[in-house]
């Protein structure tokens, strides 16, 4: 399953380039899914994990301004129109697997798309990828770790008061 993973990864890849360069050139007869079927196909005898691509391609697509949103804060030197389009979709698709798909760790997620990046980047991508990819993580470990103790100085702040109540 795992390389089989993989190679989904990489057909999304493709499909949300294609997607994203017939976007910005205007192709007003792009479809979606007949990118997504077409890819699929010439893997058809390998891929088993075709819902996977699916769901990657069209969550990326479907939540790519709000992933760019997350993304640009961490590379405030790089506007992502001027990332280079491969490095921007598998940014889009690591932040994208890491908040949607709980059953991939997320270390997995990141050192997947590093490797994406070192097939199909430039020179430097992959440590780009890396870089964004391990902050954003990060920053979410710790938005949870504090997210968690707020919570539980709210129960423990409860129980001290129904505690108090409960001896007058």
């Amino acid at each position: 399953m795992a390389s089989n993973r993989h190679l989904g990864r990489i057909i999304a890849l493709q499909t949300l380039y294609e997607q994203d360069f017939r976007a910005e050139a205007g192709d007003r007869k792009l479809n979606l899914d007949n990118i997504t079927k077409r890819n699929i196909m010439r893997y058809a005898e390998t891929v088993e994990d075709t819902e996977f691509i699916d769901r990657l391609v069209k969550g990326v697509v479907k939540s790519s301004k709000t992933l760019d949103k997350r993304l640009q804060p961490v590379a405030p030197e790089w506007p992502i129109r001027q990332i280079a389009r491969i490095d921007r979709i598998i940014l889009r698709m690591g932040l994208w697997e890491l908040k949607h798909e709980p059953d991939v760790p997320p270390k997995v997620v990141i050192n997947e798309a590093v490797e994406l990046a070192k097939a199909f980047g430039g020179e430097n991508s992959s440590k780009f990828v890396n870089g964004v990819l391990g902050t954003l993580f990060r920053q979410s470990e710790e938005q949870e770790t504090a997210e968690s103790k707020t919570k539980k100085t709210e129960a423990r702040t409860k129980t001290k008061t129904k505690v108090k109540a409960e001896k007058k």
